[in-house]
Order: C-alpha cells, then structure tokens, then sequence
C-alpha cells in the first residue's frame, strides 16, 4: 500500500525493536543500581543489573544445550527471583517461556510435557516428587531438568540438576540473539483449563506482551518507584499481567516475592516494604481483612488493592473498603485476552457484583445465544439488565487470537475478532456486564478453572464404577470459591465413598484441588435423549443433597 512518506524505517524499526526485553534493557541501564527484587524468606534483594546478569547467566546456560529461538523452556516455579529470571532470560535468544501450574498432579505435568516438547524444564524444590515422577513417566524426555528455590537442603533426584550448579555453566556476558527478534513472535506460552486433562497451550505474542505490561502501567498508573506483591501464582497470565511481574519490569518497578499466600505475611510486608500494589483474589481481601481488624497495620503506603476471578459482594467491597484501602479494583479477563475490564474505585461499591466496564483498548459486548451458531459481534441483547446473552471480548492488542497445535478450538473460542468467553450475563445502559454463570460446565476451584469432564475420566478408571457426574458446591468457608462434588452410579454395590476418595487421592490425573470434597453413591445421572449429562441439573440440587445428607464429605 502506498503512504504519503517513507515508512520503511519506522516498520523495521517498530517491527524488531518495540519488544518488552528492549524495554526491560532499557530500565537495566536507567535503574540497575535500584531494587528489582525483594525475597523476604532469603532476606536477599536483588537490583537490576544484578537481576540482568542472573538472567545471562541463566540463558548462557540454557544456550549451552542446545535451546534455541521457539524452543519452549516450561517451568513449574513458585512465586520466586528462579521464576522471574526464567521470565526475563528465554527471550534473549528467542525461546518461549510455559509457566506451568506447579499444582498439577504427575500425570497432569507429564501431558503437558509430552505435548509442548520443552529443551529444559525448571521446579521449584517443594514439589521435588511430583516433578519427578513426571520426568519418569512423560515420553518427551528433556534435555536437562532443574530444580530452583531450594530453601531446605532437598536433595536432588537423579539426573537432574540443582539451579544454582546450572548457572554456573553460563557466564554474565549478555547472550548473542542468534536471530532478530519480531514483535509478532511467540515469548510466552500460557496454560488454561480445558475439557481433558490437558491443558489448553495459549500463545502470547512479543507484542501482546509489551501491550498487556501497557495496560497494567495504565490502570494502576505504576510509575518506577513504586513496589508490589503477587498474592495469586505468577504462573496465570493474571499474575504476570495483571498487576504482575511484566509490568513491573517493563516501567522499572520492584516486587516483593510471596511463594504462598499467608494473610498475616502480606499485611506485615505491606508495612514493612512500603507496597503500592497488592494483587489477589477476592477471596484474598476477606482474609486480609480479618486479621487487620485483630491487629491494624499501616496499610497507607497502598495505591491499588487489585482482584480479579470473581466479582464483588457489595456489602464484603464496602467493608474491605473501609478496613483494607479505598482503592479497589476489580479485574475480568481470560488465559487468551488478560484483563479486559475493570470496577474502580469511583465505580464501587455501587457497581459490585458487575464485572464494570471495559479497559481502555479493549471492548466488551453481550450477545445473543444460539444453539447452532456463534452470534454475530452486532448481534447484541439489550442493555436492560435483564436479557441474557454470552459475553465477548475485542482485545486484538493482548490476544493472538489462537491455540497452539488446537485448529478446533480456535474455530471454536475465535470469530472476527472477537473472543467468545463462554460466559453468560446480563449488561445495562452504562455497559457494565452482570456475569450469570457459562454456557459450558466450567467450575472455578481455588482460582482454577477446571472442567467436570477431567474429574470423571479419573472417577470413571474405579473397577467398581459404572459412571459419574460432578459439579460444583459452594465452599462453606468461601476461600476456595467452589468444591467439587461428585454422584457415582457404582457398578459393583460394595463400592465406598472412603474407597472413591482414595481412588482420586492416588490418581496421577488429579490435581489436590481437583478431587472431590463430597461424594454420593445413586442409581443413575441426569442424560439428555441424546445421552449428554446434564451437569446444570446436580448444580442446582447439590445444595440440598449436602443438606440432606445425600452427599456425604470423603
């Protein structure tokens, strides 16, 4: 196409060069002297430049075998400087980072492992057995495996090898990019939930990146001197984005390291650092919240208290408002989009219970539901609060709009722009959208996404089982969100719920969070004519058979 000047410069140039490790470069040579990183259980700190040669060390490391550009380095990291390093070192020679979900049960991390191929695959220590275990049984062998965070002396299983004997191999020059990077090009590999056990794999551009850091500098207006704390895993595209770690490094800031969530902890570093911006689920806030009523801390230092997974009661925002900080948001957003709308603080606590309005780039729109049919993007209910329809999202700055090696979901999830969320809600005259549940039988467990369908398969291996439906159940502490519960059809009469609970105790395909937390022993399950299950049905009468004594607690 013709232009009225030369563009050839500013393509190339904006093309190759507007990267976020450009970005993070530049801030090593603006702030290196400044903090980077805050591990409080090491009592280390880290600044930029020291963080930088970590980093080269890392990378010098993983190009000694062998890794190279699209080459996938996965992870299974808790919230330590090892996962912020493997965030920063791949794509200096253009590999791709997969954060993987360090709760996944063996079996879980063994799929993924088998379907992305990585060079190298990094752990934290805590989870030394089931990484293990992974490596025994996947058939994509790595080419070296390494075990980070060691704080208590674990011992390192055969054939693998501890980080810090890694990166001795790897010096602190800065690494040659054996190829000239593009924005377009992978960097990070994202894992969402899916309807099998595997995994979703979700790829993020190198653009999508910078825009997403963007968008987190935008809405928490994080400047270089500010300070923040992940309570959720960095793992999620929303611990990395969403407030997370890859805008913090792309203005200059520093965070603090919380490998688990501990209330007391977070509301001690708060005062203790200084933090401006904590970030958690709102089941988060509640906890923080009761303890800072037993023992008040300085909290003032805070800009931002973010959240994100769920929407707000109204009457828990006003209290958290007025115990924690006034200066709540509360985020909406998927593995495939990050954050695309938010509640402010102006917004609440009127607005809670919606998910707000959408962020600055991004769209939202309710659409009509068909059976046979994706709705048109125009295809919009009305704005009366009342109609249902299914929410979807226009986001082409944070979303590639794809699937790695997975043409049917794509077809599926994707359309003309726009990302169809599977969520149901309603929408009014100011466009903020009242999430109602989801077209699919999707659960939300602990922050997870999870599919009822992985849980019976597992279910479905008992010898004495004939079949099963799950669902979810309300967590009566409300920390967890949802519990799953699951109706077995036995097909041998002597089977147990203590024999079932075992079973998914010892399952390799089951995940902790995953297993249920009540069964129920029944003749048959809810089938359409055309032998579905009808999942909705147990979630509407699962309240009432755990008040029963229908379902009874493993």
């Amino acid at each position: 196409m013709e232009r009225t000047y030369d563009d050839r410069m500013f393509r190339d140039t904006f093309e190759h060069e507007f990267t976020w490790h450009n970005g993070f470069m530049r801030n090593v040579r603006r702030y290196g002297y400044r903090s980077a990183i805050v591990d409080p259980l090491t009592g280390m700190e880290y600044t930029y430049a020291e963080l930088n040669r970590e980093a080269n060390r890392f990378t010098n490391a993983l190009a000694l075998d062998g890794v190279e550009k699209n080459d996938v380095v996965m992870t299974a990291l808790w919230n330590c400087p090892a996962f912020i390093v493997t965030l920063v070192g791949p794509r200096k020679i253009g590999a791709i980072l997969q954060p993987a979900n360090y709760n996944h049960a063996p079996g879980e991390l063994a799929l993924l492992i088998d379907f992305n191929r990585p060079k190298v695959f990094v752990y934290s220590a805590q989870i030394r057995d089931k990484a293990a275990e992974a490596i025994r049984i996947c058939t994509h062998k790595p080419v070296r495996v390494v075990m980070a965070d060691n704080l208590e002396g674990i011992s390192v299983p055969e054939g693998h090898i501890s980080y810090e004997e890694y990166i001795k191999n790897g010096g602190e020059e800065e690494p040659v990019m054996p190829v000239r990077p593009h924005i377009y090009d992978e960097v990070i590999r994202f894992c969402t939930s899916g309807t099998t056990a595997l995994p979703k794999s979700v790829p993020l551009n190198d653009i999508g990146d910078v825009f997403s850091a963007h968008d987190t500098i935008m809405q928490y207006g994080m400047r270089c001197v500010d300070r923040s704390i992940n309570l959720t895993p960095w793992f999620h595209r929303g611990g990395i984005h969403c407030g997370g770690i890859s805008g913090i490094y792309y203005v200059g800031a520093s965070t603090v390291c919380m490998r688990e969530f501990d209330a007391k902890k977070t509301l001690d570093w708060i005062e203790k650092y200084h933090i401006n911006f904590v970030t958690g689920a709102p089941s988060s806030l509640e906890m923080l919240c009761r303890i800072q009523k037993r023992k008040p801390r300085d909290l003032s230092s805070l800009k931002i208290l973010g959240t994100m997974g769920a929407p707000f009661d109204k009457n828990a925002c006003m209290e958290y408002m007025e115990v924690l900080t006034p200066n709540i948001v509360n985020g909406y957003g998927l593995t495939e989009t990050d954050w695309v709308s938010l509640l402010r603080p102006y917004d609440l606590p009127e607005g809670a219970g919606t998910i707000g309005a959408s962020c600055i780039d991004d769209e939202l729109r309710v659409v009509n539901i068909y059976e046979d049919r994706k709705a048109e993007p125009e295809d919009t209910v009305p704005q009366d609060g009342k109609t249902e329809g299914e929410v979807i999202i226009w986001a082409p700055e944070k979303s590639t709009y794809s699937y790695y090696n997975n043409p049917e979901m794509d077809a599926e999830k994707f359309y003309r722009g726009w990302v169809y969320t599977g969520d149901t809600a309603v929408w009014n005259e100011k466009s903020h959208i009242t999430i109602l549940g989801r077209k699919d039988d999707m659960m939300v467990v602990s922050g997870e996404n999870i599919y009822p369908t992985q849980i019976e398969e597992a279910i479905n291996e008992h010898p004495k089982v004939l079949d099963c439906i799950v669902t979810a159940l309300s967590d009566r502490d409300k920390f967890r969100g949802s519990v799953p519960v699951a109706y077995v059809v036995p097909s041998d009469k002597s089977l147990t719920i203590a024999e079932l609970a075992e079973h998914c105790t010892n399952s390799p395909m089951l995940s902790e969070y995953k297993r249920p937390r009540y069964f129920a022993l029944v003749d048959s399950i809810p089938l359409t004519p055309t032998g579905k299950k009808m999942h909705y049905i147990k979630l509407k009468e699962a309240p009432e058979d755990l008040a029963n004594g229908i379902l009874k607690r493993k």
